[in-house]
């Protein structure tokens, strides 16, 4: 295979681009004329390259999406993410009306966050140093992307677009970047990624700040104090790492995500030779008895939604550079993940996904027929970085030790629901958090205001 930056020959359709099956468009005359029958190509069929293939498709443009999966492979192989889905995130999927599960999934409706106190193992109460939860002005869902984006990749196939089966290289977008008028990249590993680099000034890690692990399950009940409440649940073990619990649909119906996030080299950081899914639920629930005592005591009778419902890893949360040059001089634009990657300690993946989603298709509606040169590629992705910045900033702050005020914050959300639940609906909109959460005085401000309405 060439090798990015060296010199091209005369680029050959690759032999598998010929094979491809269109079905017959269903596109109306006038949406046709509209847009002259623009081309794009989106490779990678994850939540924002679906996402955004539909929504062009639905405008009328000539859409040819690539996966290197099926959609039968997708259903029964191996669960991809932890998505949570906060209000915004999903009001895009039904501006599309592709919120086609919204009936069955769990609607989540609170976010709770629970501190470890240190040093025993008691599961009562008091064991937790701090135990709130926040209502959520909208509620959330999580469904399984192993059921969505097959589904949505079935539909977009169904509605007239080309779907190509086949993992893209390099070499492959060197020859689409001359036959279409826009190439999308949406896959966020693997060799198309290094044509992005990293964006040093906006990615203050340069490795991985947590080790995670993953488990779907069934059987797990609900907590004792709020037990009619689907809520997400963030479990904090100060120095250890963090446990996220939510509800989903999957496969098989309702089910619940545990969601270790461990410090690398400490006790959670444990499952990377761990192959065997029942050997990684074990493990799964013995960390659960030792640090979380509280969430064990309802997951004793837990068992593997499914043999693929297990997934652990690690990266580092990188920013890179949103447009990749390729050998023979095209420009290629990166989407979502692949440009700006957090990690998912504040549960924000899918949903910054879907927002770029909706930021590039706003983006490209806009543009019309004008062309989709290097300007409007930085153009777009700038705009999506005004509400990716947030996401950004609140993530790698949480990854860090926490300073004094943002304790005295989560501690004062114990007492003053307020305070819980404008925290928990920041995980639907993170810009909020300029006004509150970084800053010493902001904050001290706002608990004043807050203590002083509450006592008033």
């Amino acid at each position: 295979m060439r090798a990015v930056g060296s010199r091209p020959s005369r680029p050959s359709c690759p032999s598998w681009a010929t094979r491809s099956t269109k079905h017959p468009s269903r596109r109306t005359p006038s949406r046709r004329r509209k847009n002259r029958m623009r081309k794009i190509l989106v490779v990678g069929a994850g939540q924002s390259g679906l996402q955004l293939a539909l929504g062009l498709q639905s405008h009328g443009y000539e859409v040819t999406l690539m996966s290197n999966r099926t959609a039968d492979e997708i259903r029964t192989g191996r669960v991809m993410s932890t998505q949570c889905m906060f209000h915004t995130a999903l009001q895009h999927e039904r501006d599309l009306q592709l919120n086609f599960w919204e009936s069955q999934a769990p609607k989540i409706e609170g976010l709770g966050v629970s501190v470890a106190a240190p040093g025993s193992f008691d599961p009562g109460p008091s064991q937790r140093a701090i135990d709130w939860l926040g209502h959520l002005d909208g509620f959330a869902q999580s469904v399984d992307q192993r059921v969505k984006m097959a589904g949505w990749m079935e539909t977009f196939a169904q509605r007239g677009g080309q779907l190509v089966i086949h993992g893209a290289a390099v070499g492959d977008l060197d020859y689409f970047s001359r036959a279409y008028d826009l190439v999308l990249v949406s896959a966020g590993k693997g060799e198309l990624v290094q044509m992005f680099g990293r964006d040093a000034s906006r990615s203050p890690y340069s490795e991985p700040q947590r080790a995670l692990a993953v488990a779907y399950v069934h059987g797990l009940g609900p907590r004792p104090e709020h037990p009619e409440t689907e809520a997400v649940r963030c479990n904090l073990v100060p120095g250890v790492g963090e446990m996220f619990i939510m509800p989903t649909f999957t496969t098989s119906g309702r089910a619940d995500i545990l969601f270790w996030e461990g410090i690398p080299g400490g006790p959670l950081d444990a499952f990377k030779d761990v192959k065997d899914p029942s050997e990684h639920l074990s493990l799964t629930l013995e960390l659960m008895e030792k640090f979380l005592p509280w969430e064990y005591a309802r997951a004793t009778k837990v068992e593997l939604t499914d043999a693929g419902g297990t997934l652990a890893g690690r990266y580092a949360p990188t920013v890179r550079n949103p447009i990749g040059r390729l050998p023979g001089g095209g420009l290629v634009l990166g989407v979502a993940d692949v440009v700006v990657a957090n990690d998912p300690i504040t549960g924000q993946g899918s949903n910054s996904a879907s927002k770029c989603a909706a930021s590039y298709l706003a983006s490209i509606l806009e543009q019309g027929d004008k062309e989709f040169d290097e300007a409007w590629m930085r153009q777009t992705f700038d705009r999506y970085w005004q509400t990716a910045q947030h996401v950004t900033k609140w993530t790698n702050a949480m990854l860090a030790p926490p300073p004094e005020h943002i304790l005295n914050l989560i501690g004062a959300a114990g007492q003053l629901q307020p305070v819980a639940d404008r925290f928990a609906n920041g995980f639907n909109d993170p810009a909020d958090f300029e006004n509150f959460f970084y800053d010493p005085a902001k904050t001290e401000g706002y608990l004043m205001e807050v203590s002083g309405a509450a006592g008033a």
